[in-house]
């Protein structure tokens, strides 16, 4: 058989298309052995292939390839391109491709929430009867049909009905696509059609697609068929849903053990439904257990990629019939139960103790639980050396793996030995399995019911991994742990943050394609639906701090486009190395900094270079050595430690490492500085031209390279929905290569993208986006109204469009306005912290804003312990707020 493929695509010079399948005659999937296409005429590029017969009893999966000038590539968005060849007798087929842009809407429609929870199938009538003497296979897809409605087709000529549309030709459903077979030989090209929906029951045609009639041109030859895979319906069909969002720790039930667990989802689903939300949104749940004490509450330092955290464990649920075990701990439960806030480091202390207790009574039973043997089978990967490293943690009383007496460096064979079931201390090792089996059933559990009631899931993916936890000990090659990743400055942290994590290795990561980033997503993928992952910017470029520093405030973006020396003289700036990426400490700056502590300062931490002109004494000249050194003190002077930071930042310039002096890299808020404003007027005006050069021109295309490296493939190997956290200082390239790959965006009404506005309105929200008044690093929408007069003037005025003063406080009427605003936003998805809900109700809401807080990013060492104050139980039965919620949602169009 020769099979030809025709690909409609309009190239431009120096581009070339190629296909790519799973059979031998497609290069087996493997992008370097695609096949080349060869242009034909201005509409299509083509290819002809002779099968085998051995081929025909195989169905081919293909894609196309588009190929730049640079030589890179992209794979296009279409996802269900197959054939089943010994369904065609004929000595030649003929397939007509459209190219699938990845960022086409209707790609969403065909991901994991949609295809399995949102959309349920729509009503299909019987598969046309297939002719001997057919020539033709029409495909077309129509994601987003309702109960009753299929696809027809109708056109010029006999077997189309000559547009008549008494008895339309019917298509079925078959997988992704609607089909029909028909036999076009007898009929005269070329031919004019058009798709549209029926209504099965009401026996009437619905609607025509839009825009222009299709056309067919090639005239049939004996012995050929042609299948026409016709892209998407064009139809103006959206879709809209609402969500809440808020972490598992932060649940309340009378089940649970002073914090939220997974089988506290069941209720929060129950709720969901109720209400007509169809999203449950949370944070990272992985285990974040470095330090066994409250710090260990921040959910973005996960000790493992992949394992569950144990405080999520529903105790009662793993004990089954030990009910010994729970009855014990019943008084504490309660008493947990009714604080405000999780207290962090006696859940699990509780908890642990108890799933010891229960783990010996169940040992046995467990070693024998085939389910469990392949849950195992399935995670050994990560599982293995996670309890391992659990084991020697607890054994060294420390996660950092560098300060172990042994195993500091890892080795598969040792740890192979260390979880050998021969080992005395094998318990210990088997516990981590039977917590991490009891974490997954109970999150399936959850996840499952949540299917059951059409509600779907989405996780977080943190763009970090601690650096000391079983990741960078495995793997430590695919981390820069000589670096620490941040974020710069911004309206909510002025000194930038360094989270502390590693950055990525990214080179060494593409030598295995992303393995652990797509081991990541396909463990994701068990429980939920969608994601969020956390500052997509990190794939663009990170915010690369030194292990030196302290504060945010100091690192750079990496990769970047560094400032060469010949850019400054170039550009008529006077340059001094020293002077640009030293400390710049005067006399007046020491005085305007320390104030009255400025004698004492310069006698204890800086020495005098020249006349009023000082330098940090070396066991000072680092943020990092400040801060031990006031660490060990036993009454530590804010102010002072404060100061040096400030101090040490008062530079204008970094040096690239290796460089030999000759590139170097702004540093961020550069004008803000009492160095650069120390300058002259000529050379400020110069610096500034080349620092906004550097920060917003000379990069974007650079990252837009860096971004397209890494999501495109990243995003095919999920079929989750993908959403990005896209806040921050966001490149320009950003939002055009989301919009490319169907990666849905952030947009936050107090985070507008334009630089220009104070504000951002939902009613502007592009369709693919979440729109929410507030997240977790954030106040709510109540707390924000109280903390800048001037602001919630501004948004009272002209973003609600009120006349007069606003009230001081956010009554309910005007929260449940702006979520109102959100809910009638275009935007595919209207996310809503629980707490911002809650505050549409006088009754319902919590007395003072300020304890609804979750995080607050300018405190690194934030404790994570808000706690919802009204149980699932009780919200499940406030019949009047969730009947106004469910109308105000449907009334929406959600």
């Amino acid at each position: 058989m020769t099979v030809t493929f025709y690909l409609r695509f309009s190239t431009k010079p120096g581009q070339h298309l190629f296909i790519s399948g799973d059979s031998d005659f497609l290069g087996s999937d493997v992008t370097d052995d695609a096949v080349p296409l060869h242009y034909f005429n201005e509409e299509f590029w083509c290819v002809s292939l002779e099968v085998e017969a051995k081929d025909y009893t195989e169905e081919i999966t293909y894609r196309y390839l588009l190929q730049f000038e640079d030589s890179s590539r992209i794979v296009e968005g279409e996802n269900h391109r197959n054939i089943l060849l010994s369904k065609y007798r004929a000595k030649m087929l003929d397939v007509f491709d459209i190219w699938n842009h990845a960022g086409t809407i209707n790609n969403v429609f065909y991901t994991q929430p949609f295809t399995d929870v949102l959309l349920p199938a729509a009503e299909t009538p019987k598969a046309a009867k297939i002719l001997s003497n057919v020539s033709h296979e029409f495909k077309v897809k129509a994601p987003l049909l309702k109960k009753n409605e299929t696809i027809f087709i109708t056109g010029s000529g006999k077997p189309f009905g000559d547009w008549n549309m008494t008895k339309p030709v019917l298509l079925a459903r078959e997988g992704a696509w609607h089909t029909v077979r028909l036999n076009l030989s007898q009929e005269k090209f070329p031919l004019t059609y058009k798709y549209g929906i029926y209504n099965t029951k009401t026996r009437a045609v619905q609607q025509y697609e839009n825009g222009r009639n299709r056309f067919l041109t090639i005239d049939q030859t004996p012995k050929k068929i042609t299948i026409l895979n016709d892209g998407f319906v064009n139809l103006d069909y959206v879709w809209r849903g609402a969500g809440v969002a808020i972490p598992v720790f932060s649940l309340r039930s009378k089940n649970s053990f002073g914090v939220g667990e997974f089988m506290d989802l069941k209720l929060l689903t129950d709720w969901a439904k109720i209400t007509g939300l169809k999203l449950i949104q949370i944070l990272p749940i992985n285990d974040t257990s470095a330090t066994n004490t409250w710090q260990d509450s921040y959910p973005y330092a996960a000790i493992s990629a992949f394992a569950l955290h144990p405080i999520y464990i529903n105790l009662s649920k793993v004990a089954g019939g030990e009910t010994a075990v729970i009855k014990a701990l019943s008084r504490k439960q309660k008493s947990l139960n009714k604080l405000d806030d999780v207290e962090y480091d006696q859940v699990m202390k509780f908890k642990l103790s108890a799933l010891q207790e229960i783990f010996v009574h169940q040992k046995d039973t467990f070693n024998e639980d085939k389910n469990y043997f392949e849950f195992f089978d399935l995670n050994r990967h990560w599982l293995v050396p996670y309890a391992v490293f659990c084991y020697l943690k607890n054994k060294y009383k420390t996660s950092d793996f560098s300060k172990w007496r042994t195993n500091k460096i890892y080795s598969e064979e040792a740890i192979q030995k260390l979880a050998a079931p021969s080992q005395k201390h094998y318990d210990e090792i088997l516990l981590q399995y039977f917590i991490q089996y009891h974490l997954h059933l109970q999150l399936k559990e959850a996840a499952d019911y949540a299917h059951e009631n059409s509600i779907i899931l989405k996780g977080d993916i943190p763009i970090g991994v601690y650096r000391h936890g079983v990741d960078a000990w495995m793997n430590p090659e695919l981390f820069n742990m000589d670096k620490q990743a941040g974020a710069p400055p911004d309206d909510f942290a002025v000194r930038g943050q360094n989270w502390g994590f590693p950055t990525y290795n990214w080179a060494a990561m593409k030598q295995d394609d992303f393995g652990w980033w797509r081991k990541r997503f396909e463990q994701m993928s068990n429980y939920f639906d969608a994601f969020r992952i956390d500052h997509i910017l990190g794939f663009f470029r990170i915010w690369s701090i030194p292990l030196h520093a302290v504060e945010g405030i100091m690192g750079h973006f990496n990769p970047a486009i560094p400032v060469h020396i010949n850019e400054f003289y170039n550009n008529g700036i006077w340059f001094d190395k020293d002077r640009y990426c030293n400390p710049f400490i005067t006399e007046n700056i020491v005085r305007e900094t320390f104030g009255e502590d400025a004698e004492a300062v310069k006698k204890a931490y800086l020495e005098e270079i020249s006349y009023q002109f000082y330098k940090l004494k070396p066991e000072f000249d680092t943020q990092q050595k400040v801060a031990e050194h006031f660490a060990v003190l036993k009454m530590s002077d804010k102010k002072i430690e404060k100061g040096l930071y400030n101090l040490i930042s008062n530079v204008i310039l970094f040096e690239v490492a290796g460089s030999d002096g000759q590139q170097f890299h702004f540093r961020i808020s550069m004008e803000q500085t009492s160095s650069y404003n120390s300058l002259d007027g000529h050379t400020k005006y110069q610096l500034h031209e080349l620092y906004v050069n550097y920060f917003f021109r000379r990069q974007d295309d650079f990252w837009r390279n860096e971004a397209m490296q890494k999501l495109p493939q990243l995003k095919r190997s999920t079929n989750m929905l993908v959403c990005g956290e896209d806040l921050g200082m966001v490149p320009t390239c950003v939002p055009d290569v989301m919009g490319q790959l169907s990666i849905l965006s952030l947009e936050i009404q107090r985070m507008p993208k334009n630089p220009e506005s104070i504000f951002f309105h939902p009613k502007n929200a592009p369709y693919l986006s979440v729109v929410t008044p507030s997240t977790h690093d954030m106040s709510t929408i109540r707390g924000w109204w109280e903390e800048d007069r001037g602001r919630t003037q501004h948004f009272y005025n002209y973003f609600m469009g009120h006349y007069g003063e606003a009230p001081y406080f956010c009554e309910s009427h005007l929260n449940r306005e702006i979520i109102l605003q959100h809910l009638y936003s275009p935007a595919m998805w209207s996310i809503f912290m629980w707490q911002d809900l809650m505050g549409m109700d006088e009754k319902l809401r919590r007395d003072n804003p300020q304890d609804e807080r979750i995080n607050i990013p300018a405190e690194p060492n934030h404790y994570w312990k808000y706690r919802m104050h009204i149980p699932l139980e009780q919200m499940i039965k406030e019949k009047e707020f969730n009947i106004d919620l469910h109308h105000q949602i449907t009334d929406s169009g959600r």
